[in-house]
């Protein structure tokens, strides 16, 4: 089978990766020469753990392609993915011109029956949009059909869960469209994975519940741990009791600054914004959009417990990207963070092991340190903000020596409070 990708931005370059690794022909299209000429000589433009491997054996085998020309890749194939960005727009809803001129080009280049297939998360009533645009769009009377195949990647393990994921949802209200996505997963149907069939709209709108859902586990578990600071009891304690519940499960009770990212924060809003499209309330939804802003600013009294009045102050800021193994900076908790530090005068060094030079297109006025001592030699206190794992077992020796007294606000508690008070720091987690 031979299938394009329009888009070689996070979701399509994976996507078309992990097709190729399939045994499927792909070609992976973008208007950006620039990334594409990268891409054709090796240069992998984002930081995903394994696909550098994975994309230079699946080119060096001949399944993987790469071109800016569309007419081309959607003629010689059967399925077409629009894995274009819908970045938000000020108000929340996504913003579909990207898509809609993908659309667009892939109408002008049918040339026989196609199934056209949404990677992209859109609004709930773009696949009929689409289906709708396309026919009269069409340069000839070529059939095609429409289905929508949300994408549930997780930065840091998304080739893991795309060869292995909890399920495969396809969404179309045409038979023969199903068929054809069926048999493209096929490979994952041999090894038992679940494959959801649903309506377009039930497609669209899963992806949007899903993420809505795990954001209000963070926001919620966030909620018991600053309760947790104010009774004087553990956050972990209570997690752990709350997760060996099978109805409620372990995942997503880690609490922190907050969540962010490309998906959360994005879907969210979006997901409010459908249901005011169709006169619903979304009152949960939006007191947890609501609630994680302000747990971004309760961080900022947790690190003036430790060294007071901040102008004047050193900080040093271990982690930047939104979570570790990626170099996402969109919506990171450390971009609110760092602003109001330097607002209330504190002067900032950070380092992150790969998204430093990401960050500056965030964050201007602090300094980047070549590795995580150099970040706190001289500060007033330790602040960690991303849980990168060669953070979790610092010298603790040499960390007391670079700072000018034994801080550490510990945002993601990845360190034991009893074992810190024992070295002689001071210490405060998250709930802890």
């Amino acid at each position: 089978m031979q299938i394009a990708v329009i888009g070689t931005g996070y979701v399509g370059l994976v996507s078309g990766a992990c097709f190729a690794e399939f045994g499927v022909d792909v070609t992976c299209v973008d208007v950006d020469a620039e990334k594409i000429d990268k891409l054709k000589n090796g240069i992998i433009p984002i930081y995903e753990p394994g696909l550098d491997q994975l994309v230079h054996k699946n080119v060096r085998a001949g399944r993987l392609h790469f071109t800016t020309n569309i007419k081309e890749a959607v003629e010689k194939a059967l399925v077409v993915f629009l894995a274009v960005g819908t970045p938000p727009r000020e108000d929340g809803t996504p913003d579909m011109t990207y898509y809609r001129q993908a659309a667009k080009d892939v109408a002008g280049a049918i040339n026989g029956y196609k199934v056209l297939v949404t990677k992209s998360t859109v609004p709930v009533g773009t696949g009929k949009w689409l289906r709708d645009f396309v026919s009269e769009n069409l340069e000839n009377g070529a059939e095609f059909g429409v289905a929508s195949n949300p994408e549930f990647l997780r930065e840091g393990a998304a080739i893991e869960d795309f060869m292995r994921p909890d399920r495969v949802v396809i969404g179309s209200n045409e038979e023969r469209a199903v068929e054809v996505m069926k048999e493209l997963y096929r490979p994952l149907y041999l090894i038992e994975t679940p494959i959801v069939i649903t309506s377009l709209e039930a497609a669209e709108l899963i992806k949007y519940a899903a993420n809505a859902f795990l954001a209000t586990k963070i926001t919620f578990i966030n909620e018991i741990a600053n309760l947790c600071d104010a009774i004087g009891c553990d956050v972990h304690d209570v997690a752990r009791g709350m997760g060996m519940d099978n109805r409620i499960g372990r995942k997503f009770l880690h609490p922190g600054p907050g969540y962010g990212g490309s998906c959360f924060p994005k879907d969210t809003r979006a997901l409010t914004t459908v249901a005011d499209q169709f006169g619903v309330e979304t009152r949960i939804v939006d007191a947890v959009i609501d609630a994680n802003e302000k747990q971004r600013e309760a961080m900022i009294p947790k690190i003036e417990g430790l060294v007071g009045d901040l102008s004047g102050k050193s900080i040093g800021i271990l982690g930047l990207s939104f979570k570790p193994e990626t170099d996402d900076m969109r919506e990171s908790p450390a971009i609110d963070i760092i602003r109001v530090l330097l607002e209330k005068g504190a002067a900032v060094k950070a380092f992150d092991p790969v998204a430093m030079d990401e960050a500056k297109k965030f964050i201007d006025g602090i300094e980047y340190a070549v590795d995580e001592y150099a970040a706190i030699d001289g500060a007033d206190a330790l602040v960690i903000i991303t849980e990168w794992n060669q953070f979790r077992a610092l010298d603790m020796e040499r960390v007391k020596s670079l700072l000018k007294a034994p801080k550490i606000a510990d945002l993601r508690n990845i360190y034991e409070p009893v074992d810190m008070w024992e070295l002689g720091f001071e210490y405060i987690g998250v709930g802890r």
